[in-house]
């Protein structure tokens, strides 16, 4: 059902800028983590109190007294939700709408493939993707806290919380396929990729702040990732991240048939 041509091609397209992104999450895993020593835990709540509104916003309010916390905070809360969102969206756009604002869809029509069969190859490629750098986290996460604090890390309970990173990035990224597919130019594409996811984390943020814009929050997909949840064995939280697998395989799927029926600027 997918074509094994056209997924290698994506793959040799696009392997370097999974080198990038993977590099620059490995130099903050291994600046983080080993600030889990609590001399500089202790520098760190001195920043919070200097700063504690803007820690908060990106969810660094609460250190925690074990390792997982401590990843959850300064970890989860942003930098392993931002990287990989920039990530997708910029895979995303790539795999369906570039291909028709460059004319060069016309191409991928000439050969003896189907535009239902091109389209699942383009989201089999793109959950791939995101898959392999939630994995590539998930490891060298792994790798890091048993170098600095072996034994330390709760290993089912992270794994638990990276699995509902990779729902959370699939409801992302099914977002940018959709968008993808319905586009005609990169430019539709990215503003609906791009913008609604960011504006969401942009609401988050403000939300974590408190106030009275602390509800707002939960009006947005990021919501549905409660980490806090997922490491005190709540269900609830494991209910949650199945919602945004869910939504996240839908919009592929809905994206698929999208571009299989609609008309083509060929």
């Amino acid at each position: 059902m997918i074509s094994i041509p056209l997924l290698k091609r994506e793959i040799k397209s696009n392997y370097k800028l999974f080198i990038i992104f993977a590099a620059v999450l490995t130099m903050y895993i291994s600046v983080i983590i080993p600030m889990f020593d609590p001399e500089i835990g202790n520098a760190l709540a001195e920043f919070e109190k200097a700063m504690p509104e803007m820690m908060a916003a990106f969810g660094m309010s609460n250190p925690g007294t074990t390792l997982i916390e401590f990843m959850n905070s300064y970890l989860f809360g942003f930098l392993f939700i931002v990287f990989p969102m920039i990530f997708e969206i910029i895979i995303a756009n790539k795999l369906i709408a570039r291909y028709v604002d460059r004319g060069s869809m016309a191409y991928l029509l000439a050969t003896p493939n189907k535009r239902s069969k091109i389209a699942v190859t383009q989201g089999v490629f793109l959950l791939l993707a995101v898959g392999a750098l939630v994995l590539f986290i998930t490891v060298a996460s792994i790798t890091s806290s048993q170098i600095y604090f072996p034994g330390n890390l709760d290993i089912n309970k992270f794994l638990l919380m990276t699995f509902g990173l990779y729902c959370l990035h699939i409801a992302i990224s099914g977002l940018g396929f959709f968008a993808s597919s319905i586009s005609n130019d990169t430019k539709l594409s990215y503003s609906i990729s791009a913008g609604i996811p960011i504006g969401f984390f942009i609401i988050q943020l403000l939300g974590n702040m408190g106030g009275k814009l602390e509800n707002f929050k939960y009006f947005t997909i990021f919501s549905l990732y409660d980490t806090d949840k997922l490491i005190n064995g709540d269900s609830a939280g494991t209910w949650m991240i199945l919602i945004l697998l869910g939504a996240g395989l839908l919009l592929y799927i809905i994206g698929i048939f999208r571009f299989s029926k609609r008309d083509l600027p060929l």
